[in-house]
């Protein structure tokens, strides 16, 4: 039977693909412009780190009040608007401290959209459709990582391969489109739902809810910023195009393999998506450090895209499975975007020492032990 998908889910995935042009743009170079201006590993994982603690904070607010609201739509507009509105301060950057300021500023944006979105997609959907709904989404966002880096490329290119700065600004024309996009989108009501669910707590969501939590943020302690990863080929003697290419190669194998690996998970169900996704990011990590030569971190590159089709889309999907009230979505969605995100600091500061003080290799064992630990664990949700 054919599967139609909702309009709103598209205009999403647009707002979503034209965002993450911008932001891969940005982000997959970012790691080499901190190393020109004098960051060092242990910098770039503050940096990092802080960035996205920043962002997570404000995901389990954000998720909260547009519950109490009864409005998912604006709150991820104003994030949306608040990154991109940040992303022109970029091309200013002159030290590591100016870095820090714009990056963990530029992360409020994200922090204020991401768990509303999240919620408002799952919306849309119904327990069939959830994988598919979020992989479309995660497909479309990702087809603007493999966009963002050929463009990275082609800029850098024409005008210098040192050149981050023009990239900054070439950045900022996706950014604003999304956000004209997003004007577009329909939100759906639920307010019947809230009022037939006033008297629960919107925090009292399950044991299975929270044993899930506490598994995706033990993953996420060995999952440090793929900024990482960029330095790390790096040491390879790889120039920042050839860099940006495997990037590319990763987001097309991420893109093309999100829908029907999320269409997997309605079949074969949430958690066994999960445990494979985790599983698969713990072979990669260890693929990592144990490449030897450039040309292996081809497939490893490969290999961790299919870990990101499996596990991103299906790990929100099953967050509205634990969470049947769609009225405490947003907070669930909140909580979970929290605990991905708070162990984003603690993540990038152990990778940032193990990188710089113990070996390049260190952070790459660190997250692939861990990731097939917590597969274990997702065994008893």
């Amino acid at each position: 039977m054919r599967k139609v998908i909702d309009r709103n889910v598209v205009l999403l995935g647009l707002t979503s693909f034209f965002t993450d042009v911008s932001s891969e743009m940005i982000m997959k170079v970012f790691p080499l412009f901190l190393e020109s201006i004098g960051a060092g590993g242990a910098i770039i994982g503050i940096v990092e780190g802080v960035a996205e603690s920043v962002s997570s904070l404000l995901k389990i607010f954000s998720g909260y009040f547009s519950d109490r609201f009864r409005s998912r739509k604006w709150f991820v507009f104003i994030g949306y608007t608040e990154s991109a509105i940040t992303k022109i301060f970029l091309q200013f950057i002159s030290t590591p401290y100016g870095a820090f300021w714009i990056r963990a500023i530029e992360r409020i944006g994200k922090g204020i959209r991401t768990s509303p979105r999240d919620a408002l997609i799952s919306s849309y959907a119904n327990e069939k459709n959830r994988g598919l709904y979020f992989g479309f989404h995660r497909a479309l966002d990702t087809f603007g990582a493999v966009l963002g880096p050929m463009l990275g490329i082609f800029i850098l290119r024409k005008f210098g391969l040192s050149n981050f700065k023009i990239v900054f600004k070439f950045a900022l024309v996706p950014a604003f489109l999304a956000i004209f996009i997003m004007l577009f989108v329909k939100e759906r009501e639920f307010k019947n739902i809230l009022k037939e669910n006033k008297g629960n707590s919107k925090f009292n969501l399950g044991k299975r809810f929270y044993f899930y939590i506490f598994a995706v943020t033990l993953f996420t302690i060995g999952n440090s910023s793929d900024a990482f990863i960029t330095i790390y080929a790096g040491t390879f003697n790889l120039s920042s195009t050839i860099i940006l290419f495997m990037w590319t190669i990763n987001a097309l194998v991420y893109a093309t393999f999100s829908i029907p690996l999320g269409v997997l998970s309605d079949r074969i169900g949430r958690k066994r998506a999960i445990i494979l996704g985790y599983t698969i990011y713990g072979i990669s990590y260890l693929g990592f450090a144990l490449t030897k030569n450039a040309s292996f971190l081809y497939l490893v590159f490969m290999l961790y895209g299919i870990y990101y089709a499996f596990s991103e889309g299906s790990q929100k999907a099953f967050v509205a499975d634990l969470v049947a009230d769609e009225s405490a979505r947003g907070t669930a969605y909140g909580i979970y975007n929290f605990g991905v995100g708070i162990m984003a600091l603690p993540a990038s500061l152990i990778a940032g020492f193990l990188y710089q003080y113990i070996a390049p290799k260190a952070p790459f064992y660190l997250g692939g032990i861990v990731a097939l630990i917590s597969s274990f664990l997702i065994i008893f949700v």
